[in-house]
């Protein structure tokens, strides 16, 4: 767990790292000895049949009260090899690895990004069969009866969120852009949203269902750009297919078929209407009218949630749903605690095994850097960490007696966080 923290690296490069560190002399090792292959194995299995009892006592030392707002997400690591025949699986890889067999691992949190739990999960697992699962355990491990769950729109489904009310919880979560513009298109909202200040709220309940619609100028801004670089690529494609000579008789239909699937693959196919004339010429326009009306909804996010209005207003639903983009932060951290990408392990559980200790690292990481915050050192702790490593002790020896003990000097900027 402190390899992950100090210096994450393979359990094999763990022997070669570790010779002569703090870590190794905590373990009782002597200077010039190290961590033994087996031996650091054989602690990794004692984990085997633990995890329970040990996640348990980790939510009741960090949350003594329980916790009300649970945020979810998922995110994937890939293998080098095949892996574990039952986890590793081909599916949808956020590390953009599709050649590779990966895991999903998913993970709740609090608002501070402080992990409740972790769970392993096949590879080609879908995100809308995630959800019901965590909301089992949760309740059964950790008793957690009443909370509100921010999640995002991939576990959105209409089988998640009736679970949700089934078992009455709360939820927070964004929907699709697809299903804002038919919200839109349905209550005739396109005025106000194109003559909205970004930075306020819209409230809306329809069919029984309460939405929230949220914006804001970074967002319109990303998304004008976003939606001009799919154009300019498409239309940067379609001069060079237009451009191609062909020796024989051009296909038309062969022709439209290869655009359309460029199109397809640059994100660009709903921006143009193309066709192949009389002469084999591939001719193509915007689709002028649609990219206006994607234009007047930039900014725009779509937010449903099943708390009333008078126990979560609109501010505490999209403040709800901005802790978990806060928390993808975190979980940047954790894949860095992870170092799993790629994954080396065989076994099943010692590729569980190995994600748990990881999970821990990160927990002690979230919670040192709770306490430090509160200290005012915002600096992230891995980076604070490596720093404190720069510091070195050396001892003098002559014979058998320690003739002197050495401090490497300490820069005047670490002064301040060692105090």
């Amino acid at each position: 767990i402190y390899s992950r923290l100090l210096f994450p690296c393979a359990k094999l490069s763990l022997t070669q790292e570790a010779e002569g560190t703090w870590l190794a002399a905590a373990c009782g090792l002597e200077a010039d000895e190290s961590f033994d292959e087996d031996d650091i194995y054989s602690a990794m299995d004692q984990l085997n049949g633990h995890w329970v009892s040990l996640e348990k006592q980790l939510y009741q030392r960090a949350f003594p009260q329980a916790v009300r707002l649970v945020l979810y997400d998922l995110t994937s690591v890939y293998f080098e090899g095949r892996g574990p025949e039952h986890l590793a699986r081909y599916g949808h890889s956020r590390d953009h690895r599709g050649d590779r067999p990966q895991i999903i691992l998913a993970v709740a949190t609090d608002t501070e990004g402080l992990p409740l739990h972790v769970s392993v999960l096949r590879g080609n697992r879908n995100d809308t069969q995630t959800l019901q699962g965590l909301l089992q355990t949760l309740r059964r491990r950790f008793g957690i009866q009443e909370a509100t769950f921010v999640f995002d729109g991939g576990m959105s489904s209409r089988i998640n969120l009736e679970a949700m009310d089934a078992a009455h919880l709360g939820y927070v979560t964004r929907l699709s852009a697809a299903t804002l513009h038919s919200l839109v298109e349905e209550l005739g909202l396109e005025k106000q949203l194109e003559f909205g200040d970004r930075q306020n709220l819209m409230e809306i309940t329809h069919q029984g269902k309460r939405y929230v619609i949220a914006g804001g100028p970074w967002r319109q801004q990303r998304d004008q750009e976003r939606r001009q670089c799919r154009i300019d690529k498409g239309e940067a494609e379609l001069r060079r297919l237009a451009a191609v000579r062909h020796k024989k008789k051009v296909d038309g239909q062969k022709l439209s078929s290869q655009v359309g699937r460029s199109l397809q693959r640059l994100k660009a196919h709903k921006y143009f209407v193309y066709h192949v004339d009389g002469q084999g010429r591939l001719q193509w326009e915007r689709k002028e009218e649609l990219i206006a009306q994607e234009a007047q909804q930039d900014g725009w996010y779509l937010l449903h949630t099943n708390q009333s209005i008078q126990k979560c207003p609109g501010e505490q639903v999209l403040g709800h749903y901005k802790g978990l983009l806060d928390v993808e932060e975190a979980f940047c951290q954790l894949k860095s605690y992870l170092e799993v990408r790629p994954i080396h392990h065989r076994r099943p559980d010692r590729v569980v095994n190995h994600v748990r200790l990881c999970f821990l690292a990160y927990w002690l990481s979230a919670r040192l850097g709770g306490e430090w915050r509160a200290k005012g050192e915002t600096e992230e702790v891995p980076r604070v960490l490596r720093h404190l490593q720069t510091i070195r002790v050396g001892r003098l020896q002559m014979g058998k007696e320690t003739h002197r003990t050495l401090i490497t000097k300490i820069p005047k900027t670490m002064n301040e966080q060692l105090q």
